[in-house]
This record gives structure tokens, sequence and C-alpha cells, in this order.
């Protein structure tokens, strides 16, 4: 009855709330439940010549090759594990029970050998006899993982590309990202947690909005920016905050891409907080008590576990010194065949992106140049206003863009140092440039109006006109260029005299223009048009022809299944799988993930959030088609993916399956796509 009671204790185990919460954090879905084995015991707890242990065959925080655990003299397995009895080193059974312990180290010294990894062994000695109770590759830290990882390469005991096989993305992550000193200390200050969207540690003090993030930035103060979520009016904030904390929001909302991009640590969806603007307070429930932060107070954000920490936490730097992480990238790259570019804004950004292996930048978002300043902002809304107005001024407002646009363009040219740089023109509906209704609106009418001698009324009302019920489906990205094509117009001109300057200096340039949200050909002749006399007029003005390429991004069904013909216009494809995704689904990523998603991969009815991890049945299958019906039409056509799955490795395995060129990603992901992509190429090599 006994085994029988026990076995039906571990299956019922499968649904306890902490089971379930595991696997949600692990992304283990699709499982029907668990299994139960039942085996003879042995009994370490029958006197002093007895007892039990757990070892690892190398240190599983640094991976110094040692023997490392711990282990109890008359006990059974549950007392080192439950934290009954304290352990001893396993280094002094040497000293307790000499001949065990020499067992004990050939015992782990051959597994390793033979499972080629490091071993998580448990045993138990009963009345003097040693039984190894079972063995498993060994959970590491990202420090050791490395490190075992290099030294088993060079005992001989792996070759190059079993190495980067075994060093996980999640290590790189680890790396990578500045992290808190000791996570145990802090566990009774945590406030919530939410989801881990944008990895690494974070502290600072609790502001509200995004002006006051960059009022206390200016007093020399670190700041968190809480939100109820975020919008590209808050970019100037979120850009000078250490880290980013939302109530709504998912894995893609706009926090959470943006923060990625960034590199910021960022935690989303934290629904039990709740803030009050009026007040500036946070509340929210620890411990059965209701409490209050208020703006200025510490806080602390764990993005790789998406903990919210109350009070200033200490941090470390990572501890993996660059010749190490150097020797196993250089084995990384020789092993991969897709590209890595990166996706940034700003020249600063692409520094990072380069440092960090970047082959160039696959999605330069032209829009998020716009809120990096006040004054910025003020011309962006300005031409706004005047394009809505027909003003006699509208192309005084564009000629203030355009000189801020040549600027950063020029900026990333001079850091990317002659690699590709692919600009994506403006995609977001002109309405997410302006305040949300509200006292800030209605200031703006009436400077706006003022500056055009027009009506406050007038002024709000063509502003107003400019929100949509669906924006996301509205008037944006190409649609955009072809009913304002003078904004086309200018940007394209930004590009062709930052690049012309760049090569005047004997710099190297290499534009790659993307047409976004292309759906059909004819839009796609609109804008090359626009575009192709845009260079013809900087060329003729300064007798340089800059070279340039002209694309679009694949981010509609429709133009997925139109491939074959948009690849007579465009020179090459990148797949903008946020959006293909959203319109593949029929589902809001800003929404879904709050309202359904949960509960979809919860329940099994989604394997994994099709926003983090590409739908390869549905959304791929549309990838695919258009890969094949492009080439098709165009053998060489360069094909590549700027969405938010070119930092997923599971996403990326899929892409150099399909065939793609080149994968793009935010700067901090860059590495752990260039270990993904290789990884994703030896496999393939595997399985032929």
């Amino acid at each position: 009855m006994v085994p029988a009671v026990l076995g039906a204790s571990v299956l019922w185990s499968w649904n306890i709330p902490r089971a379930v919460k595991y696997r949600e954090i692990n992304k283990i879905t699709g499982l029907k439940g668990t299994a139960v084995n039942v085996q003879t015991m042995v009994y370490g707890n029958m006197g002093e010549t007895s007892g039990t242990g757990v070892c690892f065959t190398r240190n599983p925080a640094n991976g110094t090759a040692e023997l490392f655990g711990e282990f109890l003299i008359n006990a059974q397995g549950e007392d080192v594990v439950a934290g009954i009895r304290t352990p001893m080193p396993i280094k002094l059974m040497a000293d307790v029970m000499p001949p065990i312990y020499a067992e004990l180290v050939a015992n782990t010294t051959m597994l390793e050998k033979h499972m080629k990894d490091m071993q998580d062994v448990e045993f138990t000695v009963q009345e003097g006899r040693l039984f190894m109770l079972q063995c498993r590759n060994g959970k590491r830290t990202g420090t050791a993982a490395l490190r075992i990882a290099l030294e088993l390469e060079a005992e001989g005991l792996i070759t190059k590309d079993e190495a980067v096989l075994m060093v996980e993305p999640r290590h790189l992550d680890q790396l990578l990202h500045p992290q808190f000193q000791d996570e145990k200390k802090y566990a009774k200050d945590v406030i919530t947690r939410g989801l881990a969207a944008s990895p690494g540690a974070a502290v600072g003090r609790l502001v509200f909005s995004a002006d006051e993030a960059e009022e206390w930035k200016a007093r020399g103060e670190r700041v968190i920016l809480c939100r109820h979520e975020t919008s590209p009016e808050d970019v100037g904030g979120m850009h000078v905050a250490e880290g980013i904390l939302t109530c709504r929001g998912g894995m893609t909302s706009h926090a959470a891409v943006v923060a990625r991009g960034w590199g910021k640590p960022c935690v989303c969806g934290c629904e039990q907080l709740h803030i009050d603007l009026k007040s500036k307070t946070l509340t929210f429930e620890l411990h059965g008590k209701e409490v209050q932060l208020h703006e200025g107070d510490w806080v602390s954000l764990n993005g790789t576990t998406g903990e919210v920490i109350n009070g200033a936490q200490p941090l470390k730097k990572p501890e993996v010194t660059g010749g190490d992480l150097g020797k196993f990238m250089a084995w990384v790259d020789k092993a991969r065949r897709l590209r890595v570019l990166t996706n940034v804004d700003t020249p600063e950004d692409a520094a990072i992106a380069r440092t960090n292996g970047a082959q160039g930048i696959g999605l330069c978002r032209t829009e998020h140049m716009f809120f990096s300043t006040h004054e910025r902002i003020a011309a962006m809304r300005r031409m706004i206003a005047e394009e809505e107005l027909e003003s006699s001024h509208k192309m005084e407002a564009l000629e203030t863009l355009k000189a801020f646009q040549r600027d950063d363009f020029e900026g990333i040219f001079k850091a990317m140092d002659g690699l590709p740089v692919t600009i994506r023109l403006l995609d977001p509906p002109l309405h997410e440039f302006l305040p949300q209704e509200g006292p800030a609106m209605e200031a703006l009418c009436k400077q706006l109006a003022a500056e055009l001698n027009a009506s406050v009324e007038r002024v709000e009302a063509r502003l107003n006109g400019l929100r949509e019920v669906n924006p996301m489906m509205g008037l944006r990205g190409c649609r955009l260029g072809i009913v304002h094509p003078e904004i086309t117009d200018m940007q394209a001109v930004a590009i062709f005299e930052a690049a012309t300057k760049v090569m005047a200096a004997g710099g190297k340039v290499h534009p790659h223009i993307m047409v976004p949200l292309v759906a059909t050909i004819d839009e796609m002749d609109h804008q090359l048009n626009v575009i192709h006399a845009a260079a013809k007029r900087v060329a003729d003005a300064s007798g340089k022809k800059v070279p340039y390429k002209v694309g679009t991004m694949i981010e509609v069904p429709r133009a997925a299944l139109q491939a074959g013909h948009l690849a007579e216009r465009a020179e090459f494809f990148s797949f903008g799988t946020n959006d293909l995704t959203q319109m593949t689904f029929g589902i809001s990523r800003d929404d879904a993930q709050a309202k359904f998603l949960t509960t979809y991969t919860r329940n099994g009815i989604l394997q994994t959030d099709p926003f983090d991890t590409l739908d390869i049945v549905g959304v791929g299958e549309m990838v695919k088609i258009a890969v094949e019906r492009g080439r098709a039409t165009k053998p060489n056509l360069e094909l590549g993916i700027c969405g938010e799955h070119g930092g997923d490795p599971t996403s990326i395995a899929f892409f150099n399956k399909v065939g793609l060129d080149y994968v793009s990603c935010s700067p901090l992901r860059v590495p752990i796509a260039r270990l993904a992509a290789a990884q994703a190429a030896i496999k393939a090599g595997k399985a032929k």
C-alpha cells in the first residue's frame, strides 16, 4: 500500500499551485502529466556507518573543477535538501569515510567522462556500502557554464561544436546584464512578480511620468519609471530610466520592446500594483497588509525573474573575463551561417551593438529619434499640425526634422563604419506623437494655434481627427508616406545627405531603405519613385552617388502571399514578425497577454506565447511562402527578420532552416542570437 499511496501523491502533486507556477516560469507546456518510478530503497539513517549526500562534479556557481556538494551522517536524502539538518561539505567525507569518499570520487569522475558534462549526483551510504542513486547534467550559472565548456574542450572530452551546444542562451543573458549580489537576501522585500520582459537588475527612485524621470535624472538621480503602460510619448523618460515597470502589457508591449532594444531591465503586467497619479503613490499588498510607496522611494527590478523589490538592492558586475567570452564567441561565429544584425536608433546604441558583435543594423526605427528631446517632439508636432492645416510653413517644419534626422543618420553611419544600415521609414500613425487627451493636449493645441495663426478649436478638431478606432491597421507605414509623400521625401533626403557627408570624409556607407507595411506592388512603386527622386536630387547637388538598396518589411499576410511580385521591385525583405503574428492570428499583441494568452498557454491551447516564440506552423508558414516565392522571382534576394523573434533561440533555429540570411535583434541580445544561430547550424549539420 505504501508505494501506491506515495505514487498517488506524486501524481496529485502535478497540479498543485507551485508545480503549475514552475511550469509557467520555465515555459514547460504540452505535457499531459507526470510519471512515477517505484524502486527498492536503501537507507542512510542506519547509524554512523551510513549517510547520504548530493554533489556536483564541478562547482555549479563558478565552474571550478572540484567535487562540490554536501553530505550527512546517519540521514536520509530529504534531510539534506529540506534543510532539516545542517549538512557538511563533501570534502570532509574524506576524513569521516575515507574509502567511501575515494569510491565516490572514482565514480563521479567516470560518470563525467562518460556523460561528457558536469554531473549532479545523489548517493546513499548504507552500513558502509555506497549506492549511486542517480545522475543528471547539473544546472549551473552562466559563469560556470562558460568555464565548464572551455575546460571540457581543453581536456579533450568534447569538441568545440559540442562546447558551443553546452552553453545555453540564458547563460549568456546572465553574463551580459548587471545582476544583484544575492537574490536570496531580498526575498522578504519582494513586492510582486510580473513578466520578465527584459533581463538584468535595476535600482532607482520611483517616478510615475516620463517628464519626472527626466527631471530626477537631471538632478543626478537614478530612476525607475513606473507606468500603467508606456507609449512612444514616454520614450524620453524610458531612455533615462534605469529600469521600467508597468501594470499592464505583455512581452511585446511597447515597454518590453523598447526596454530590450536599449538593454534596460523591464517588468511588465504587474496587475497587483495600483498607481495614483494625483498623489504619486504606488499601492500594493505585502504580507497581508496594504503598503504604499511614494515618488522618490527606492525600488529595485529583477528583469530576469520578473521580481519587483522594495528598497535599493546592491548590484554586481559580470564576473567573466573578456578573454574567456571572446574565445568562446570565436567558436560560435565559426559555426554559424546566419549573420546577426541589430535593432538600434542612436549612434550610442550602434556602438554597443558593434562591441557585441553585430554585423550591421537590421532595423533603425526613425520614429524613436523624434522622441529623444523636447525640441524634436515639438518640431514633429508642429509638422503634424501644419500637415493637417495645410499651413504655408509646412516645409519649414520638415526642414527642421530633416536636420535632426540627417545628424542622427550621419552618427549611425560613422558608428557602423561601412556595415549595412537598414532604416525603416516612418511607421506609426501620427496621433502617437501627440499627448493623450487631457491638459497636455489642451496646452499643445493652444500653443500650436498661436504659432500657426489658427483657432484653438480648428487645431483641436484636426489633431483629434487623427485618432483612429484601430490605429495599428490604419494610416501608418507606407500608407502614411503615400498620403504625405513629403514625409518620405524628407526622410530619404536626410539619409542620402548624411551618407554623402560621411563619404566626403572618407567613410563607407551602405544604407538600406525599408518601406513598412507594404501589401501591394503599387504601394511599393509609389514609395520607390519618391525615394529614387530624392536620391537623384542629392546626387545632382553633391556630385556623389550614394550606393543604396530599397526593400520592404513583410508584416501583413497579403505581402507574404504576394512576395513573388514584390520581389520584382524590392531588393530585400525583412520580416516584421511582431505585426505578422498579430495580423495572422487576428489578436492584439498589447492586450492578448493580460486577457487570455496566459490561460491559453497554461491549458495547452497554445504551446507558447506566439509573440515570444514564433508560431512555426502558422506564421512560420507565411515566412516560408514569402521566402520561396520571393527567391523564385529573385534568387539572390536578401532575406532577414527584424521582429522580436530575431532574438529568440527557438525562432532563430527556424529562420536558419528556411534559409534567411540574417536575424536582427536588440544590442544586448546580439551575443545570444549569435550563439543561437551557431547552435541551429550545428544541429542542422548533425541532422543531415
